[in-house]
């Protein structure tokens, strides 16, 4: 399963072009209803055809851009390697497809632009962590939400405990480790390590921290610019020396012990659901509490209505967003009298107002929860604490 990185979300953020489409749609892990899948994916390429089409887009070129989407229609082993949600992107100079831990509604959006708020929740209010198995036997690294778990597939890290701890690969894992994350180009299959190498006790202790720079290295590279917490899983005999080799600067202190071996991918989630819970309810308490300060003394600071919260986004503003989940609001901005007209079915040169106002509320610095309409502040479908 890919990650949606930092960089990734910003990048879909900033593209700009005419005819991108945005397809999301629930998936299937297990079940007749993994069949079912490509014919969704299908259904959602004939309607963003339909769109396409219709802006004069002609048949060669809307299958220049449905290309990465197509082929996987025939692509068993895809759709037998799902997560909760897909979403694909796709545009005349690019394609990107995400298998992520949440949930989505069959949607497709055509514009010059992507819509990108469904992605949302996976780095703000309950958001996404990761959870990094442990054990003699196996590494693994677990993508979560609130809502869903899946194991990422980081390719082959470095190689098997068992051959690091051998005279040639030591040799080999101190040049590796001095020169930085080679480990991380090669390809292949998840890796999975065996054995704890031999000799006392400190020798085995040296070899494991040996080994774990190396899968540190390997997950520096995999993981960089990242800020997603990260907790770990295993025994308690291994955790202390892997911190010790961690160099991840958001690692939760508080850890899953125990051998992960035993442990299928929803316990663990169940698990670390229960130690990264307050790391995000407890921030988001309070920003909805400040803002029912200011708001309860009239401050100009607290703004909930789309009139007061675009222009303060696209000046960068906004200190914290907060956003109803499931719900579009069309319209269009005079860029000169920063003026709002909405509409409540979509127009022609309409935007997705608070798709824009969390776009540019994120680019640029601000803090974004996507929340259940009724916990939206003040019960609108926008509300904000501005910076001034």
């Amino acid at each position: 399963m890919e990650i949606l990185t930092k960089a990734d979300l910003e990048q879909l953020m900033r593209k700009e072009e005419q005819q991108c489409v945005s397809i999301y749609m629930p998936t299937h892990r297990t079940g007749v209803e993994t069949q079912q899948d490509p014919i969704r994916l299908k259904n959602l390429l004939a309607k963003a055809e339909k769109s396409l089409s219709e802006q004069g887009l002609g048949p060669r070129d809307v299958q220049k851009i449905f290309e990465p989407a197509s082929t996987l229609l025939m692509n068993s082993e895809f759709w037998q390697h799902q997560s909760d949600g897909l979403a694909i992107f796709l545009s005349a100079n690019s394609a990107s497809i995400y298998r992520l831990p949440l949930s989505f509604e069959d949607l497709v959006m055509v514009d010059d632009h992507f819509y990108i708020k469904p992605l949302l929740p996976l780095i703000t209010g309950d958001g996404q962590f990761f959870i990094l198995a442990l054990s003699q036997n196996e590494i693994r690294l677990l993508n979560a939400t609130r809502y869903g778990v899946s194991e990422v597939d980081t390719g082959q890290l470095v190689g098997s405990l068992d051959e690091a701890t051998q005279p040639d690969d030591h040799q080999r894992s101190l040049q590796a480790h001095s020169s930085g994350p080679a480990g991380a180009s090669n390809g292949g299959s998840s890796a999975t390590f065996h054995g704890q190498g031999g000799g006392s006790d400190e020798s085995a202790k040296k070899d494991l921290l040996r080994y774990f720079h190396l899968v540190e290295d390997s997950l520096a590279e995999f993981l960089q610019g990242d800020q997603v917490p990260l907790i770990l899983a295993g025994v308690e005999y291994i955790l202390p020396i892997y911190k010790e080799a961690n160099t991840y600067p958001n690692m939760i202190d508080m850890v899953i012990k125990g051998n992960p071996d035993f442990l299928s991918m929803e316990e663990l989630h169940k698990s670390a659901w229960e130690i990264i819970r307050p790391h995000f309810q407890i921030p988001q308490e309070k920003a909805i509490a400040f803002y029912q300060q200011l708001s309860g003394q009239k401050s100009r600071r607290a703004a909930n209505t789309l009139e007061k919260i675009l222009p303060a986004a696209i000046q960068g503003r906004i200190e914290t967003l907060f956003i109803a989940a499931g719900i579009q609001q069309w319209g269009v901005i005079n860029p000169i009298s920063n003026g709002i007209e909405i509409h409540d079915q979509m127009q022609p040169g309409d935007e997705h107002l608070l798709d824009l106002a969390a776009v540019q509320t994120y680019l640029k610095g601000g803090t974004v929860y996507v929340v259940e309409p009724e916990n939206v502040p003040d019960a609108t479908y926008a509300a904000a604490v501005l910076r001034y």
